[in-house]
């Protein structure tokens, strides 16, 4: 099936809920890349004042916020004429089933957040 047309209602609904999941991940991760980005910059610098003397990497991504994408999406439905909506293959899987493209990245640098676990935990890992 290339296109579904589905009722305007009932696709806002959905966007909206994916949004606020979205935005609770972001924000649980934000909490997460600070704690474990202060434990390693601690755990670092307490082996430097140990003397062990070495070379010192740290990388942590700091989380992306898309909730940008949902508005856009909301906005455009709210504004489309009439009672129903056609989607693409693609739209129904970014809208409906909140599968974007971005998603693999965001939820690989959710830092443990337990509502990504909650929505996605058949694909989620925490790292």
């Amino acid at each position: 099936m290339k296109e579904i047309t589905v009722p305007k209602d009932d696709l806002l609904a959905k966007l909206k809920q994916n949004r606020d999941d979205h935005r609770a991940i972001f924000e649980e991760a934000l909490t997460g890349y600070q704690a474990e980005s202060e434990a390693e910059l601690q755990q670092q610098l307490d082996l430097l004042r140990a003397g062990k003397r070495r070379d010192i990497r740290i990388v942590k991504v700091v989380p992306r916020d898309h909730t940008s994408d949902y508005n856009r999406a909301i906005a455009m439905i709210e504004m489309a004429l009439g009672d129903t909506i056609t989607l693409s293959e693609r739209d129904f899987a970014q809208y409906v089933m909140d599968d974007w493209g971005w998603q693999g990245e965001f939820l690989s640098n959710s830092y443990g957040s337990g509502t990504a676990q909650s929505k996605f935990g058949d694909v989620y890992t925490v790292s």
